[in-house]
């Protein structure tokens, strides 16, 4: 897919440019009525800074704010692929990242698996500077809709 310079190009790009993240969001048609979503994220000035991402890793979409440009990606398969290979060349988001894998790779089949995966997102979530005063991603408000009876 990608060259080794191709992908430690891109881990720095994240790592100076980009976020990891995960979000906790009601969802009526998951069995538990919640799901947790990684997203992955990097942002520049100039669309072509970031427009070759979806070229380069075939995934991702471009998008433009008021003076910048993200390159975001939500396919959970995609993104599980591409940060197991970027961790590898990762120096500040490699936690972030592996974090994300573990939220990626654990299969929710019962209540604890998305409680647990709620945890990982919120400790995820506490990486990103500005996550404490946008989305709030709490292990809680699932824990608000699950009976202790069930």
């Amino acid at each position: 897919m990608c060259s080794e310079v191709d992908l430690a190009y891109v881990a720095g790009l994240v790592d100076g440019d980009g976020a990891v993240m995960a979000h906790i969001e009601p969802h009526s048609e998951k069995k538990f009525r919640f799901r947790v979503r990684v997203v992955l994220k990097v942002t520049q000035k100039r669309k072509k800074d970031v427009l070759f991402l979806t070229k380069l890793l075939g995934c991702g979409n471009v998008r433009q704010n008021r003076t910048t440009f993200d390159w975001i990606l939500r396919d959970q398969k995609s993104l599980l692929m591409i940060l197991k290979r970027l961790a590898a060349y990762s120096r500040a988001k490699r936690r972030q990242m592996l974090l994300a894998v573990k939220i990626l790779e654990t299969e929710i089949v019962r209540e604890k698996d998305l409680l647990k995966v709620a945890i990982f997102a919120d400790a995820l979530s506490r990486f990103n500077v500005r996550s404490n005063n946008r989305r709030k991603n709490h292990v809680s408000m699932i824990q608000e809709h699950i009976s202790s009876n069930d």
